[in-house]
């Protein structure tokens, strides 16, 4: 056992121990933490079946979603809430039987599939139907019902077969969505797009307090309960913050228009976290259980399929998806297994520490199976859906020049070791997508990022935020210093939207769609610019 794994695993030993001290030595607040790690399993506690007649109120208040789509199944999924303000969600502590349908048609004159499933306490009265024996690259449409109450209609897609020759996929790639930062109006205009799977990049939620009015969205029409009014520490904080977002009817619109498929950032649980280590000074052992808490809630509240059901701190959000021969997709998890940052988490002089080449972003064993993984691929296009810029970034094209210490210019071993796999498994076409920084980037990645005449790698397509970073600017302040200093940034915007991402066995075509506000609603989409990328010649040209 190597010496970082043995101090891993002495951390999760210590927050299980300290989580079974909860009440004795600890405070208040540790002590609520410790309950996530204390759930029982699914039915355990919670036998009990209450009556759906007794279900008297609309119980689909967070919408209904499907994602990971397969070219046999897809994930789809609800959540039973009442009241979905109250921590309970306005249901007693019982289980309740969700019935579901899959149909051809949006009428349900065509099911083609239906069923029943549990949708347990323990799991905040959440459901995930693997829905399987499907057709590949057919689009479905579901629904649920509990008693007298039938949920809104969503539509989902599965995946072309594993062999098929299919001729384009069309994507969408969104992240970072403050509630408190402004309305959600891009997944409006998103739910309308033609695009077959959408990407959901990270920071789905934020940790941060929203205040009675919403905070930037002032509302005056309505007051949020105080609940919301705090940082999210515990499961229960987690589980209501959820409800806040996934009451939003835009958020709730894109999710019944398309399958997602999701991974995280850091604010669905700390800003800034580095896998064991927190932002602050908590002990790490504490810092283990709010992770708990944290992942166990991000399951609860997305369609994630069984496999990624987390064990206390940890949870396999890396996975792969593929979509015919026409492409493949390595989802990373860039939170979880990275080293701590050097220098701290923010835009720092690189130096020795940064450069250390035993520093990791994705872990030792994620970096084995995304290599593993391409050297096996027969897709036309490998594309890596993960977090945090990939290319270098440069704040100035002077010589004390410094790198954000939290992206991947802070592990440029790690990013190195990256795209030396790609190159040595014959990856020609690689199109890395990227959430994170609030604004849209469309970058050329380099073989040698301190040579801009080296050769030309691959693309990253950067998604600006759905809201965070209030409305933004189309020319940011730092606009000429970037630009200047990465000769390989050849789009940058700073205004809200989402980028759908266009592809065919020639080239792809990425449309950066962006709305000019979102401190208030209704705001309209126009296309930014418009970007394209051969099949074997890669770099992006204007279309």
């Amino acid at each position: 056992m190597s010496q970082t794994h043995r101090h891993g695993q002495e951390l999760r030993d210590a927050a299980r121990h300290f989580g079974r001290r909860r009440f004795l030595t600890v405070t208040g607040a540790a002590a609520a933490l410790a309950f996530a790690t204390q759930l029982p399993a699914a039915g355990s506690a919670a036998a009990a079946e209450l009556d759906a007649r007794r279900v008297t109120e609309d119980p689909f208040t967070l919408g209904v979603a499907s994602g990971d789509p397969l070219p046999g199944s897809v994930l789809l999924w609800t959540r039973l809430a009442p009241r979905p303000f109250e921590p309970d969600g306005g249901l007693p502590d019982r289980r309740v039987t969700v019935h579901w349908e899959l149909a051809r048609d949006e009428r349900f004159r065509r099911t083609v599939r239906r069923g029943a499933a549990t949708a347990h306490a323990e799991f905040r009265h959440t459901v995930h139907v693997e829905a399987e024996h499907l057709e590949p690259g057919r689009e479905y449409f579901y629904r649920f019902r509990v008693g007298a109450w039938t949920s809104p209609v969503g539509r989902t897609r599965t995946a072309p077969a594993p062999g098929a020759h299919n001729a384009s996929l069309s994507l969408a790639a969104v992240s970072c969505q403050a509630y408190h930062d402004g309305h959600f109006t891009a997944h409006r205009h998103l739910a309308e797009e033609d695009v077959d799977v959408v990407f959901h990049l990270g920071d789905y939620l934020y940790e941060y307090a929203v205040n009675a009015t919403g905070g930037a969205r002032a509302y005056t029409d309505r007051v949020l309960p105080a609940v919301f009014n705090r940082e999210t520490l515990t499961l229960e904080d987690y589980r209501l913050r959820y409800a806040l977002y996934k009451t939003d009817p835009d958020l709730r619109a894109a999710h019944a228009a398309h399958p997602f498929v999701v991974t995280w950032d850091d604010h669905e649980t700390e800003n800034n976290y580095a896998g064991d280590t927190p932002e602050n000074t908590v002990p790490p052992e504490e810092f283990l259980l709010r992770r708990a808490a944290a992942y166990r809630a991000y399951w609860e509240h997305q369609p994630l399929r069984r496999p990624q059901l987390p064990d206390g701190p940890d949870m396999k959000l890396y996975r792969r998806l593929g979509f015919g021969r026409l492409a493949q997709f390595d989802i990373l998890d860039t939170r979880q297994y990275r080293s701590d940052q050097a220098y701290g988490d923010g835009w720092q002089v690189p130096g020795p520490e940064s450069e250390d080449p035993s520093r990791t972003l994705t872990g030792a064993t994620q970096e084995r199976w995304l290599l593993d993984g391409w050297r096996r691929s027969r897709a036309r296009w490998n594309l890596l859906p993960q977090q945090v810029v990939f290319a270098e970034r440069r704040d100035r094209p002077t010589a004390d020049f410094k790198l954000s210490m939290d992206s991947w210019d802070g592990y440029p071993a790690s990013r190195q070791r990256i795209l030396a796999g790609a190159e040595a498994a014959g990856v020609e076409n690689l199109m890395v997508l990227t959430g994170d920084v609030h604004v849209s980037y469309g970058l050329d990645l380099k073989a040698d990022f301190r040579d801009p005449s080296s050769r030309t790698v691959g693309t990253e397509i950067v998604t600006t935020s759905i809201s965070s970073g209030k409305d933004g600017a189309d020319r940011p302040s730092n606009y000429d210093k970037l630009t200047q200093a990465n000769p390989h940034l050849r789009f940058f915007n700073g205004r809200r939207g989402y980028v759908k991402v266009s592809l065919d066995r020639e080239s792809a075509r990425a449309d950066f769609r962006t709305v000019p506000y979102v401190t208030t609603p209704g705001a309209p989409v126009t296309t930014a610019a418009s970007f394209v990328t051969e099949a074997g010649n890669p770099g992006l040209v204007p279309a």
